[in-house]
């Protein structure tokens, strides 16, 4: 198990369960693209759901390239504060499409309304999708000179034994 303090892992929790926005990092044929994106979290501890058009070139590029990265950050409130120091948490994994009509779509669709319920009028278009991101691993960043990098089980296991 990987050493974090009490204050660590309430900070990595805190974030991950707490955030509905997040950077979506993407590339295709070497392009790569960062762009902001709402995130639920999904029933399973590290996996996030997300509502993306068709039409984003975010979308495009994960159809032709499933592997992506989400990266969190405390906001950058406090001028007088190193933006250093703030709590970050990377996660690499893949987008999977979750199939429109299934349980699984519509368990997801619940979720991510309980947390976006502005969201709704999205399900209404026929040029979104409903993806899961499955992480693989996190590089967790609690401050200045502090880094760990966590597998998927650590992961899990910090989110399940906090909650």
């Amino acid at each position: 198990m990987i050493e974090l303090t009490p204050a660590e892992r309430t900070a990595l929790v805190e974030l991950l369960a707490g955030s509905r926005w997040a950077a979506l990092a993407t590339a295709r044929d070497e392009e790569p693209l960062a762009s902001w994106v709402a995130i639920a979290a999904d029933a399973e501890p590290g996996q996030f759901l997300l509502h993306l058009s068709h039409l984003a070139l975010h979308t495009r590029y994960l159809l032709v390239n499933s592997r992506a990265s989400l990266a969190f950050s405390e906001p950058d409130r406090d001028p007088g504060r190193d933006p250093q120091t703030l709590v970050r948490v990377s996660l690499t994994g893949r987008i999977v499409e979750i199939v429109r009509d299934s349980a699984d779509y519509l368990a997801a669709r619940a979720r991510y309304l309980a947390s976006l319920p502005h969201a709704d009028v999205q399900f209404g278009l026929g040029d979104f999708y409903l993806m899961r991101f499955e992480t693989e691993s996190a590089r967790f960043v609690p401050g200045f000179g502090r880094a760990h990098r966590l597998g998927i089980e650590t992961l899990r296991d910090l989110l399940t034994h906090e909650q």
